[in-house]
């Protein structure tokens, strides 16, 4: 399951970044490493972006980013 199929008031935690390349990293430069809880605060009406909770901070990316992490929930 990817983070994007993640419904608001769900939480996960990541298993692994399947992003390749720069998007990839920059992923992982923001924070989202295997093993780190998120969670799933709104999706917008328009449906990007989603807003996710981590780390005691908040994060929004778009649909099309999110489906470069791989998740399972909790």
């Amino acid at each position: 399951m990817t983070l994007d199929e993640m419904k608001p008031g769900q939480i996960c935690e990541i298993v692994d970044i399947i992003a390749d390349g720069i998007l990839g990293q920059r992923l992982m430069d923001m924070g989202f490493i295997p093993g780190t809880s998120i969670r799933v605060i709104r999706n917008a009406p328009l449906i990007d972006p989603v807003e996710l909770e981590m780390k005691g901070y908040n994060v929004s990316l778009r649909h099309s980013e999110a489906k470069g992490v791989e998740v399972k929930t909790l």
